[in-house]
């Protein structure tokens, strides 16, 4: 087994600054968790960008402009940009930002899915924004949408066009099929780093069996041409991916997945998850890999071949 790659998601789409007052939401926040997580371990940075003031998912690339940057000069860690942007966003705007910054790494949806963030709604009295309950509510009646086309389109333009290879996020295990029939045709090249995902509403269940199923799967369709991670949301998160490295696994953990380090306790900043993570996994004989080691693992076209 070669070294666990340790991702960290920042901020996503589906938290809202009510959750946790430690949920980055301005560059500046952004930039400093970021940083910090990287210190940590983490050797992949996973980027969502949010409207400063209020805290709403934007894929407005002049936003992602005022911490990518910073994120760069400050560390060596890989900056992984989200193609899935956020509820109601379409697909020109999901790749705005992507495509200005050509980053090394991408996160790509495999599939279109239900995707329900509305029994949330059921733990809060209030919400600090407007905006906050009625997004949630409205993920009810959403789908998220990736067709074929869409993912033909994503991988043509930034795969192709700029370079970028992909967090392949695989929700279930229809999404590793399609992912197969994309490397059927050469439109993906390996090595593939797949991220299955766990605990999601309209997504696989967070079952050990589940997680034990996707690597079946995954061993059968790619053989030794992908790299396996995996990640899982709120309760499950720490333990799901520690049962995912001992099988083989890297990770990823960040206040988009869990707002917790701990039952009941709210994760005081990002980093505080990759330093959870860490100290279960070295004791394992773990070893966690650093920017370069994961570079050459994803065979990623580099930090000075970006455009932030």
């Amino acid at each position: 087994m070669s070294k666990v790659i340790i991702s960290c998601a920042l901020t996503g789409a589906v938290h809202t600054p009510t959750m946790s007052p430690h949920l980055p939401v301005t560059p500046d926040e952004i930039a400093q968790q970021a940083i910090e997580a990287a210190e940590a371990g983490a050797s992949v940075l996973h980027l969502h960008a949010r409207d400063p003031e209020t805290g709403r998912p934007t894929p407005d690339p002049d936003v992602f402009m005022q911490f990518l940057p910073r994120i760069k000069q400050a560390t060596d860690a890989v900056v992984n940009i989200t193609t899935g942007g956020g509820q109601g966003m379409s697909l020109d705007e999901r790749l705005a930002a992507p495509l200005r910054a050509s980053p090394e790494l991408c996160s790509l949806n495999m599939g279109s899915m239900n995707f329900g963030m509305y029994p949330m709604l059921e733990r809060y009295k209030s919400f600090r924004h407007d905006w906050e309950a009625a997004h949630l509510e409205a993920s009810r009646d959403w789908i998220f949408k990736n067709t074929f086309k869409d993912i033909e389109l994503i991988l043509e333009r930034l795969g192709k066009g700029h370079g970028t290879k992909f967090e392949f996020e695989c929700y279930d295990t229809a999404h590793l099929y399609t992912l197969a029939h994309f490397l059927d045709r050469k439109l993906v090249t390996p090595p593939l780093f797949v991220q299955s995902i766990f605990g999601l509403l309209g997504g696989t269940g967070a079952d050990t069996e589940n997680l034990l199923h996707a690597r079946r799967i995954a061993d059968k369709l790619f053989g030794d041409d992908y790299r396996w991670s995996v990640m899982a949301a709120g309760k499950h998160q720490i333990p799901f991916v520690t049962m995912g490295a001992i099988n083989g696994a890297n990770v990823r953990v960040g206040l988009e997945d869990s707002l917790y380090a701990g039952k009941g306790r709210l994760a005081r900043s990002n980093a505080e998850q990759v330093r959870l993570i860490r100290s279960i996994l070295e004791p394992l004989s773990l070893e966690v890999a650093t920017p370069a080691e994961t570079r050459e693992i994803l065979a990623l076209k580099g930090g000075d071949n970006v455009t932030f």
